[in-house]
């Protein structure tokens, strides 16, 4: 099945999708309520709303995400991802990346509907997208094995983790981060497609072979396949819950894919700011195999708020 979230007449609902059709929930809940609740109660409301809604076209919707993650984690996962950023510094792939799955914990509260415009951070002169797959939680779990954590795996949509990358580059000097860099706004959908969906790309490695896809301005940037991750979903859950709990809702990013994934690989790799930084009026589209489409454009944001610099102590 196939969960969005979406405005309509100026009221915001779940309900589920059926080709170009979205049937709206009976009552207006909450998407992250119902999957707190688990998935067979998420699956009977979505199975009501097939059978008992009159069905309005997604044409006439707005899409918003999903559902309102409580937590985010984003992953870097490809391994040619991180490459060709390394190259743009002179460096290669380092030895502890092959070891655990690294993420970095990103705002919840920044999360942007499939087709909502995305102001430039404040203050940044380099803007960039970033290709993604994100697995959705659907019940907790603790110290799970990989095995264990595919039945906790609710379901999949599209993540955009928008880099503000000149930022990026002054926050990871002091060993900390990314923050700011990456606070403005991630897309989320544009819907949540359930795991039994996709279980038919799956390969015998247990990686889902989806092809990847992402345009700007019409013009294809970056394509790879989703099965060129370096680590399952199941496996980033388990590394996850390592110690702590995963929850219903939480959002594991599946990091940026390859082969131009996002402009900073191929600045990397070119040695040069080419292709261009977004700008205002950009559109950029990405499409998953298997999920749908996503596209935002890029419009002007607002100027930093003056903060003074450190007070020197020493």
């Amino acid at each position: 099945m196939r969960f969005a979230t979406f405005v309509h007449d100026g009221k915001r609902q779940p309900g589920v999708v059926a080709g170009d059709q979205v049937h709206p929930f009976e009552h207006p809940v909450e998407l992250l309520d119902l999957v707190m609740e688990g998935e067979q109660s998420l699956r009977w409301a979505g199975e009501r709303a097939l059978t008992g809604s009159l069905p309005l076209p997604l044409a006439d919707v707005r899409l918003l995400p999903p559902l309102r993650p409580p937590t985010v984690r984003d992953y870097m996962t490809f391994e040619g991802h991180v490459a060709g950023i390394a190259q743009g510094y002179g460096d290669t792939v380092p030895d502890e990346w092959y070891e655990a799955p690294a993420f970095y914990f990103t705002n919840p509260y920044s999360v942007i509907g499939a087709h909502d415009d995305v102001p430039v951070p404040p203050g940044c002169a380099r803007f960039d997208f970033e290709l993604e797959v994100a697995a959705v939680i659907g019940k907790p779990g603790r110290d799970l094995t990989p095995d264990q954590a595919r039945e906790h795996i609710l379901g999949y949509m599209i993540l955009n983790d928008w880099s503000a990358r000149d930022l990026q580059g002054r926050e990871m000097r002091v060993k900390l981060g990314p923050a700011k860099a990456k606070d403005t706004a991630t897309t989320l959908g544009p819907w949540l497609v359930t795991a039994d969906e996709l279980e038919p790309h799956r390969n015998p490695e247990g990686f889902l072979d989806l092809a990847l896809t992402v345009q700007v301005n019409g013009e294809t940037v970056g394509q790879d396949r989703l099965a060129n991750m370096a680590w399952t979903f199941e496996e980033m859950a388990a590394y996850a819950s390592r110690g702590t709990w995963i929850r219903p809702g939480d959002v594991l990013g599946s990091g940026t894919c390859g082969n131009g994934g996002c402009l900073a690989e191929l600045w990397g790799r070119n040695g040069t700011f080419e292709p261009l930084p977004l700008v205002p009026g950009d559109i950029v589209t990405m499409t998953v195999e298997g999920i749908g489409t996503i596209s935002n454009t890029v419009i002007e944001g607002v100027a930093p708020v003056p903060v003074p610099s450190a007070r020197r102590r020493q």
